[in-house]
């Protein structure tokens, strides 16, 4: 048997370093998926050893392998209207009360992070399109973030195979995106143009830094990869983003009193939800 590329020592510095970069935590579980993304970029890169290959990712001046080695290890799988229930709470329920603290013309402001392909900020839009009847009378800015620029540049071109597309009803498939060949549809260029991609490493308070004032914020299925330390730090981050009164929705699985005390619960008939105190 071959020794492994990556050392005991080598990988838990790297997971260190990945850590402090991104929030991210790799438990030992998660051992090979790691060592074959890192022996991919080695090879890749032409490294020699996990040292000369660490060492370029850590004092390389323009970041890029760091951010091609993100992306890498941030690909995760969506597709749209995953539970739609929060989409229903957003119109039936967020949304008028957000509305009903502002004063007519100005923004709502809506943030979905991570965006991953598109699908769960497309669904906001695409929701808003279909069931918020008091749309045409807001300014609604729909910003979507994500820290791997693979998968943004996908989202912005807005292409889906038959499984990300499987759970919308089909009158809205025919109304909303065109068939591209090889079983894949292409959202319209309406709703593709209402949404901002931009990158953010949520982790990274400089970044996150220029995201004020939000009324909604969607962050659902990104802070179960976060150690305890990170969720409070990500929960702060997202808590000085939110104007005052703002909601924010995480995964099924995710629960914001268990990560911070910032957030007060909102029950509604659609759905759990988080709200930032109004003033």
């Amino acid at each position: 048997m071959t020794d492994p590329l990556i050392g005991f020592d080598e990988f838990h510095k790297f997971r260190e370093f990945f850590y402090r970069k991104t929030g991210i935590q790799f438990e030992d579980s998660k051992r090979y998926f790691v060592d074959k993304r890192l022996e991919e970029r080695m090879r890749a890169t032409e490294a020699s050893t996990f040292r000369s290959y660490f060492t370029l990712l850590r004092f390389q001046a323009s970041g890029e392998e760091l951010q091609t080695l993100t992306n890498l290890m941030t690909v995760n799988e969506t597709y749209f209207f995953r539970e739609e229930y929060q989409f229903k709470c957003l119109v039936q329920s967020i949304l008028p009360e957000v509305a009903a603290r502002k004063a007519p013309g100005e923004t709502i402001r809506i943030w979905s992070i991570p965006s991953s392909s598109g699908e769960e900020p497309y669904s906001i839009a695409l929701y808003l399109t279909e069931y918020w009847p008091e749309l045409a009378q807001w300014d609604v800015e729909l910003i979507s973030s994500d820290i791997n620029t693979d998968i943004l540049y996908k989202a912005q071109r807005g292409v889906y195979s038959q499984r990300s597309v499987q759970n919308l009803p089909p009158h809205l498939l025919r109304a909303h995106f065109t068939p591209v060949g090889d079983g894949e549809y292409r959202i319209s260029d309406a709703l593709r143009q209402s949404v901002e991609f931009t990158r953010v490493n949520l982790a990274e308070p400089s970044e996150t830094a220029a995201y004020r004032g939000i009324d909604v914020v969607f962050c659902r299925n990104l802070l179960i990869y976060f150690d305890d330390q990170s969720r409070r730090e990500a929960a702060e981050a997202l808590f000085d983003a939110l104007a005052p009164g703002g909601f924010i929705c995480l995964g099924h699985s995710e629960s914001m009193s268990r990560i911070s005390s910032l957030f007060r619960v909102r029950k509604f008939p659609e759905a759990i939800v988080y709200q930032k105190a109004p003033q």
